[in-house]
């Protein structure tokens, strides 16, 4: 794979400064997953679709470079791009200081909150905490005491979430042994299993929960819990890059700065999310 069509695996030699008249020829594929509606999902016709399609495209034509967009599994999104299929992830993608043993992030461009699906019908529908919002990186006493009253409520049941995410990461080390882990490899698949009974509740990002909600048949479910963000659970989403290409990382980190700062990246979140998660200073 080639990052550019011109001067083929040359990504950090001069010829790859951005914003010039040959930079029209350039290429940049990105991967998504194409299975996290709304920030993106395979749509009518196997069209990509959503926030991070939106954006991607915007981020693209800000660097005047010609976006490719290709669906990637979740499980094997960051060793296709350490083997070089693709030159950036834009999949609802955590920036955590494990990830960075591996990879390099550019951004952030979002900066979602989380909490549980359940039943409207289940005792967890009162779950503690509702509406409050910690940081496990500022305020760690007081984010361990909220997921403490939440440990509480949980202790004996059974919670889905997406294998290989902060979520998963989260569940692990704080609520295992308290109540039953289940992973799955789509947000999708354990949306499934909950609503078949078959779980009690499901541990993800608040903006997936609510692009499930607005499906009919979840209308009878609700968003609950608190809203537990930093340490383990990341410094926002921003796009996955190789170590190296340090020169791709600055044209979407000037990019990145420029769409949140004119409101392209509020805009876009208010559209799919019906909220702004857009990172603020």
């Amino acid at each position: 794979m080639k990052f550019v069509k011109t001067v083929g695996l040359a990504l950090l030699g001069s010829a790859l400064a951005f914003g010039g008249a040959a930079a029209q020829e350039k290429t940049i594929k990105i991967a998504t997953e194409g299975a996290y509606a709304p920030w993106n999902f395979t749509g009518a016709g196997g069209k990509l679709e959503g926030f991070e399609i939106d954006l991607a495209n915007d981020l693209c034509a800000r660097m005047k470079v010609k976006c490719e967009i290709v669906a990637q599994d979740w499980d094997g999104i960051i060793p296709a791009l350490t083997a070089k299929k693709y030159d950036a992830i834009m999949a609802g993608m955590s920036i955590t200081d494990e990830r960075k043993k591996t990879i390099d992030f550019a951004g952030p461009y979002a900066a979602g909150p989380n909490g549980f699906l359940v039943p409207k019908s289940s005792p967890l529908a009162k779950m503690p905490g509702t509406g409050e919002a910690y940081n496990l990186g500022t305020q760690q006493a007081a984010a361990e005491k909220a997921i403490d009253a939440v440990k509480a409520v949980v202790k004996g049941k059974t919670i889905g979430v997406q294998g290989s995410t902060i979520h998963a990461n989260f569940a692990d080390k704080y609520l295992k042994g308290t109540a039953e882990i289940r992973e799955y490899k789509t947000t999708e698949a354990h949306d499934l299993d909950l609503a078949a009974g078959r779980i009690d509740a499901v541990l993800a990002d608040a903006t997936s929960i609510i692009g499930t909600l607005e499906k009919p048949e979840f209308k009878d479910y609700v968003l609950v819990g608190p809203s537990i963000t930093g340490g383990l659970l990341g410094a926002g989403v921003g796009v996955g890059l190789r170590k190296e290409d340090q020169d791709l990382k600055k044209a979407f980190n000037e990019a990145i700065a420029a769409a949140v700062k004119d409101g392209t990246v509020s805009k876009l979140a208010v559209k799919w999310f019906k909220v702004d998660i857009s990172p603020k200073s």
